[in-house]
């Protein structure tokens, strides 16, 4: 009983086989059968080996929510020379609650040469080349950020020799922590000091002829400070003549939480708008002379992250590849051997000639008469 009920299963299974096999005896092959064939295992093997540089592929996906973080601290990463002694300079941010942040994370390198040699003006030349086409083309940031370990430091190389140029320039780099609100960080004459309605630099015991706020932006950045990462001020350089010159950067913080495969950081993207006048009072431009940024953060969060082709859809896409050009491959060559014989196959010479068609009638025919009357008669059995 058991064999019949597996005999019986398995037939039923068999009748409802989708695949029926032909056997080889009954297949015909040919030449422009076998062509086709080729086309269609070349373009396989061409699209299944693209899909798979595509499943390769990575890209950015950009979230936007409601920064909620109003506690925490905002930090700024400065690298700043300034063509201005050290003694003569000084640095300090004030926020918008009039509340002075002090400077003790910034240094003052005394003794810099403002003037770049070759190989650093090459490197800063190469930045502002990269800084042009990332505002032509957004998609270059993406690049960037999938590439960030690997990316060579944006920083300043050093100097290769001595030189012999005289050292009139102050370097002030660190970085401070701020309150996220609007603030102003300030370059200009004199030291800062704190005071119950303010602040003040003192610039009284500099001369107004050592005035000189040619500057030039190594670095300057928002949040973590991530290897690899272009800001939009990095390599920018400002040159002046002008002892009365004024020098203003209008910056919006945008807070940026970035998750790579490779890293993942709470940064900062931001956007300027630069602006510089001379200060003339007589003419209606007041002001103070020196490098003002201001700064604003924003109340929206960017969210971006990393995104993968899984490994399922990529699997259903090969599969619908393989399938699409093998089914398509099919009925190509069935409907133009149709066509080709519906077309061709009646003009071939010797088939489907009316006049030989009535020849070969007349033939039959005659044929049939002579046998007709050449067949002989059947005699009467002779009496016996």
């Amino acid at each position: 009983m058991r064999r019949l009920s597996r005999k019986k299963a398995l037939s039923l299974v068999k009748e409802l086989d989708a695949f029926p096999k032909v056997s080889e005896s009954y297949v015909e092959t040919s030449a422009s059968g076998g062509t086709v064939s080729l086309i269609a295992f070349s373009a396989m093997a061409l699209l299944a080996v693209l899909e798979f540089f595509v499943y390769r592929e990575t890209w950015m996906k950009y979230e936007y929510s409601v920064d909620k973080d109003f506690s925490s601290k905002l930090r700024i990463n400065i690298d700043i020379t300034v063509a201005m002694k050290c003694q003569h300079v000084g640095a300090d941010i004030l926020d918008l609650a009039e509340t002075m942040i002090t400077s003790n994370g910034l240094q003052y390198e005394p003794q810099v040469i403002f003037e770049l040699t070759p190989q650093q003006r090459l490197w800063q030349r190469t930045l502002l080349l990269i800084q042009n086409r990332l505002r032509e083309e957004h998609a270059l940031q993406e690049v960037l950020y999938k590439t960030l370990l690997k990316g060579a430091p944006t920083a300043l190389p050093p100097r290769e020799d001595a030189s012999m140029e005289p050292l009139n320039a102050c370097r002030i780099h660190g970085h401070v922590y701020v309150n996220k609100v609007a603030g102003n960080l300030h370059i200009t004459v004199g030291k800062p000091i704190h005071h119950p309605q303010g602040h003040a630099h003192i610039a009284a015991f500099v001369s107004h002829e050592t005035y000189n706020f040619s500057h030039r932006i190594d670095h300057l950045s928002f949040g973590e400070e991530l290897p690899g990462v272009i800001n939009p001020l990095d390599g920018t350089e400002k040159i002046t003549y002008n002892n009365n010159q004024m020098f203003q950067y209008f910056i919006t913080v945008v807070p940026t939480k970035l998750n790579t495969y490779k890293i993942s950081a709470d940064t900062h993207q931001f956007s300027v708008t630069e602006r510089e006048r001379v200060i003339n009072h007589a003419a209606g431009s007041h002001g103070v002379s020196g490098i003002f940024v201001k700064y604003d953060t924003s109340s929206l969060m960017v969210t971006v992250s990393e995104q993968h082709m899984p490994l399922w859809q990529f699997l259903v896409r090969l599969c619908g590849i393989i399938g699409g050009i093998f089914s398509t491959t099919g009925m190509l060559h069935g409907l133009v051997g149709f066509c080709f014989d519906v077309i061709c196959c009646r003009f071939k010479l010797g088939l489907y000639r009316p006049g030989e068609v009535l020849n070969q009638d007349a033939q039959l025919h005659q044929m049939n008469n002579l046998n007709h009357h050449h067949t002989p008669l059947l005699a009467d059995n002779p009496p016996r």
